[in-house]
């Protein structure tokens, strides 16, 4: 038996329609796609840029969520494309989540205390081993460390992440309580511990702006 006629047209109808339907869907998820697939617009990228910098803090209390290896590895991969002098890269990263070594290390560091409550931290490090063309080592590595510190801080800040810069270089005390527990080679230097976890609380940024800092062309 066949369909009548105007049931076969109500059919085609309702084909059509659904098929527009389905059409449209497809081109609005196209659409989302690309839109989250494609770059920001040049002041899109600075004001999110600026507002990460800016949103940046010293976070010294932590909640008990892990943080996944993944993100530390991030973190480093993030730290070493830091500026570097010559392109010598003097830097090694120790990362440390073993928290009885962490809880001891806390008791050493008197300055690192939130360590008892991080999650992870890692320790930037200069390596006096590395040489330029000439054979000199760098010059330059507390520079690059530092600037190797605050790309980490800045991704953790992007990620959610809290952490702190806490100073080990040149500081002889730290420097042998992290040279003690990590057995470190003599030519690699502990230059910053930086503890990591979540934000406990809500931890605000401070300004720092000050108009009075700023000279141009002279003083």
């Amino acid at each position: 038996t066949h369909a009548p006629p105007q049931k076969m047209n109500k059919y085609k109808v309702v084909s059509i329609v659904l098929a527009i339907a389905l059409l449209a869907t497809m081109a609005r998820l196209v659409a989302m796609h690309q839109g989250k697939n494609s770059p920001l617009a040049p002041n899109d990228k600075a004001e999110v840029v600026m507002q990460n910098i800016m949103q940046r803090k010293s976070v010294r209390s932590y909640t008990s969520q892990p943080v996944d290896r993944s993100k530390l590895d991030t973190l480093v991969r993030v730290a070493m494309a830091a500026p570097t002098g010559k392109n010598m890269r003097p830097w090694k990263f120790l990362i440390i989540d073993d928290k009885a070594v962490m809880q001891q290390l806390a008791q050493q560091l008197p300055r690192a205390k939130m360590l008892a409550e991080a999650q992870a931290a890692i320790v930037v490090c200069g390596d006096l081993s590395i040489t330029d063309d000439k054979g000199k080592s760098s010059t330059n590595w507390t520079f690059d460390c530092s600037a190797a510190t605050e790309n980490l801080l800045l991704q953790a800040e992007a990620m959610g992440l809290g952490a702190v810069w806490t100073s080990v270089y040149p500081y002889d005390e730290r420097m042998e309580a992290i040279n003690a527990t990590f057995k470190l080679p003599t030519h690699i230097v502990p230059f910053s511990l930086i503890p990591i976890g979540y934000p406990k609380g809500n931890p605000q940024p401070k300004d720092k702006y000050n108009k009075d800092n700023i000279h141009y062309n002279g003083w």
